[in-house]
């Protein structure tokens, strides 16, 4: 159970839909908005979602799902919708980074990746879009990447599905921030995640950092703040944005 600590935001009355949750991001994020009260639908691949959310406090729920597999998500989303009756934020965080040269890229590598991190969100905003249509308010965050704005060595596909999330953001964001719902993105620097520091580790790691303005590498507390202030009720004007968190590395 965690227990309520100090934070600016009051989720009480709010259902929060995370993908990719059960760890990373998706977990600290988790964990802010049920410190501010929100009610908690965590998506994951992984079994551990379930632990998570349980962890979490009894209200919260734990669904596995594969968010590139149209029923999968559409199955989750009809018993999330079926138990708290609507959904308020959605943040689309599932993600995976395979990395390859590209002219040696394989063709299944890059379908999946592009299933999960472009297809993924589209399919989750789409599935939870019309309820907050209906009632004429909803934020969604969609978690891009400083790779949306930049090249980085080996990391076509991930680009390119990241590049994806920023235009699928601006055009949500157009359609239906006039029906009340928001849709904004957020982009990271490499992230002190399991993940993260598993692929930018020993001197790939230090170079990555002396070209980041501020040294080091973002913190997944510094995006969980984010996504907290792009659901909140403050953020009410932020529509179609795409937040760097980089520490000034894409102006360099």
């Amino acid at each position: 159970m965690v227990s309520k600590s100090n934070t600016r935001y009051d989720f009480t009355d709010a259902v929060v839909v995370i993908t990719g949750a059960a760890a990373g991001i998706g977990r600290e994020t988790a964990e802010r908005f049920a410190q501010a009260g929100a009610t908690l639908a965590l998506m994951d691949r992984s079994q551990s979602v379930t632990e998570v959310a349980a962890g979490l406090g009894s209200k919260h729920g734990g669904w596995i799902v594969d968010v590139s597999d149209a029923e999968s998500v559409a199955a989750a989303a009809n018993e999330i919708l079926t138990r708290f009756e609507h959904v308020d934020v959605l943040v689309n965080n599932a993600g995976i980074g395979p990395l390859a040269p590209a002219e040696d890229f394989p063709l299944e590598t890059w379908d999946k990746t592009i299933a999960v991190n472009l297809r993924g969100p589209f399919l989750v905003a789409r599935a939870f879009a019309s309820g907050m249509i209906a009632r004429k308010r909803g934020r969604i965050v969609n978690l891009a990447s400083q790779a949306a704005v930049i090249g980085i060595e080996g990391h076509l596909a991930y680009c390119a599905s990241k590049a994806g999330i920023i235009g699928m953001t601006h055009c949500m964001a157009l359609e239906w921030g006039p029906k009340g719902v928001t849709v904004n993105a957020i982009s990271p620097t490499v992230v002190e995640t399991e993940l993260g520091l598993s692929g930018w580790a020993g001197e790939t790691g230090a170079r990555a950092r002396a070209a980041i303005p501020t040294r080091r590498f973002a913190k997944p507390a510094e995006i969980a703040s984010a996504i907290l202030y792009l659901a909140s009720t403050e953020a009410a004007m932020v529509n179609g944005a795409n937040v760097m968190i980089d520490g000034g590395y894409t102006i360099t």
